[in-house]
């Protein structure tokens, strides 16, 4: 009964706050800012409630498996906010070079970028694990939609991506590499959701 009861007041509260709301203000009650919402005329305290992952707990076969699950929990926390640096400074860099008058000023421009994100990366990529750099070519590609490859490539042309890539796969990595979340990569996604919600 309590749990029946405990449903309906949450799926209430739910309905509540996803009420279609024109105008949003703070008022304040008993001492708080509350956000306000106009609804069909009357002003009503509103919310947005946060997205909640909620996944299969899982079990691990030996205690090997668990300590791997633990490591790329602590690698992903160490890597994905760079993988997510990295996207911005594409998303900028490329929205800028749109805005440069030729091609001269956007491979000068380039040079530029490319000689700060070395400045910047450098000693953050020399504290990565061979792990951890793997997985960040990994949610590089998560992020931009493109592997680190096609990035390489499409910013500095085919002769250094290809120089990148043979560098990568004599130590045993690939610029090449796509983030697959359905299958290879499913427990890393449902790590990364979680890490990025601050459910872990």
């Amino acid at each position: 009964m309590k749990t029946r009861l405990g449903i309906v007041l949450i799926t209430l509260f739910v309905f509540l706050f996803s009420l279609p709301c024109r105008a949003q203000e703070k008022t304040e009650i008993g001492g708080l800012l509350v956000p306000m919402c106009s609804y069909e005329g009357e002003m009503i305290p509103c919310g947005q409630i946060p997205t909640i992952y909620i996944f299969k707990p899982l079990k691990f076969r030996n205690k090997k498996e668990q300590m791997e699950y633990y490591k790329l929990v602590r690698n992903v926390k160490k890597v994905y906010p760079i993988a997510r640096e990295i996207n911005k400074t594409i998303i900028e860099t490329y929205e800028y070079l749109q805005t440069l008058p030729n091609e001269k000023a956007r491979q000068r421009h380039i040079k530029r970028v490319e000689k700060g994100l070395k400045e910047q990366y450098t000693p953050k990529m020399k504290k990565l694990s061979f792990a951890q750099g793997k997985l960040l070519i990994k949610l590089v590609d998560r992020q931009s939609n493109q592997t680190s490859y096609e990035l390489v490539r499409a910013f500095m042309g085919p002769f250094k991506a290809g120089f990148y890539q043979t560098f990568a796969a004599l130590f045993g990595a690939s610029l090449k590499k796509q983030y697959d979340p359905e299958g290879e990569d499913k427990l890393t996604e449902r790590v990364v959701l979680l890490v990025e919600n601050g459910q872990l």
